[in-house]
């Protein structure tokens, strides 16, 4: 199947999930082990970080927090990121614009 085909029969997940794997790519301080999905808050989409098995890379990743939020802009993903250590909410920033 050519380039252009497999394009068509590809799905809004398969697009969402690409994106997110180029995400992880330029973030390069996210582990492995840390799972990357959007999730719906009220009308809002926003990234989550889940470090349900890294827990000890979390305060090290919300250090970094302006890294993460630069490549959500340029990819236009989400305005807000979400920190989570499975079922807990462990930290909420917001994209702002100056």
């Amino acid at each position: 199947m050519s380039e252009s085909q497999s394009f068509f029969k590809s799905t809004s997940y398969d697009f969402e999930q690409e994106v997110l794997t180029r995400f992880r790519v330029l973030v390069e301080i996210l582990p492995n082990e840390c799972e990357i999905h959007r999730e719906t808050w009220d009308s809002r989409t926003v990234i989550c970080l889940d470090f349900q098995n890294c827990p000890y890379s979390l305060e090290i990743v919300k250090e970094n927090v302006s890294i993460l939020l630069n490549v959500m802009e340029r990819f236009g993903l989400a305005k807000s990121i979400i920190f989570r250590d499975g079922n807990h909410l462990r930290a909420w920033r917001n994209l702002v614009k100056n």
